[in-house]
């Protein structure tokens, strides 16, 4: 097990801008707002925030978006069974911003019920009308036939981030990631024997 992790950002010349040291049992999404923070403060004209799926968060892309920035993040697969319907706005679920509800594909209304702690909107079906449909199996394993979506109350970020990945010019930039930020790491692995650390301690600046 590693005793820390390293955040680190570069530019698009390998140069690299800031880091953050943490430990090693840090997610990166909880280490990355102060360094954020700092990148933005010292460089105000930088327009794209490129990061990899690690930090595909609602949190982090609001917080990108309300600082002016474009966050390019890559593509993740849906999270989910494997043959079961999932909120896919072609032949999924949909989200109705109006109504503030999901729509099946057999055309019934998921209703919005409450929000957890955790920040999740939760919407759900009327099971008197789900126990006969004929799709059930590829929906729920509920035993009262109920099916539930959650949605991050700060969603509308992550759609933003989606429509940013389709925007020409977005795609190619994450593609840079290999030749910059990459090179970085692997520099620091194979050139300064950082690929794993060689004592537990403090760390001294």
């Amino acid at each position: 097990m590693l005793a820390y992790s390293d955040n680190t950002a570069c530019d698009r010349n390998n140069y690299v801008l800031d880091f953050e040291v943490c430990a090693g049992n840090t997610h990166d999404t909880t280490s990355f707002p102060s360094l954020y923070n700092r990148l933005i403060t010292k460089y105000e004209d930088v327009e794209n925030i490129v990061v990899d799926a690690g930090y595909k968060i609602p949190a982090i892309a609001k917080m990108i978006i309300e600082t002016g920035k474009n966050p390019i993040m890559p593509y993740k697969r849906p999270m989910g069974k494997k043959g079961f319907i999932r909120k896919n706005p072609y032949d999924g679920y949909v989200y109705d911003e109006m109504y503030d509800c999901y729509i099946c594909p057999e055309n019934e209304i998921l209703k919005y019920m409450t929000t957890n702690r955790d920040g999740y909107k939760e919407y759900k079906s009327d099971n008197s009308k789900c126990k006969d449909c004929l799709r059930l199996k590829e929906c729920t394993l509920s035993k009262n036939h109920t099916k539930v979506i959650t949605r991050h109350v700060w969603e509308e970020y992550m759609e933003q981030v989606e429509e940013l990945r389709h925007t020409m010019g977005n795609k190619e930039l994450y593609s840079l990631r290999s030749q910059t930020i990459e090179r970085v790491f692997a520099d620091a692995k194979e050139k300064h024997g950082l690929r794993y650390t060689h004592y537990r301690g403090g760390l001294f600046y």
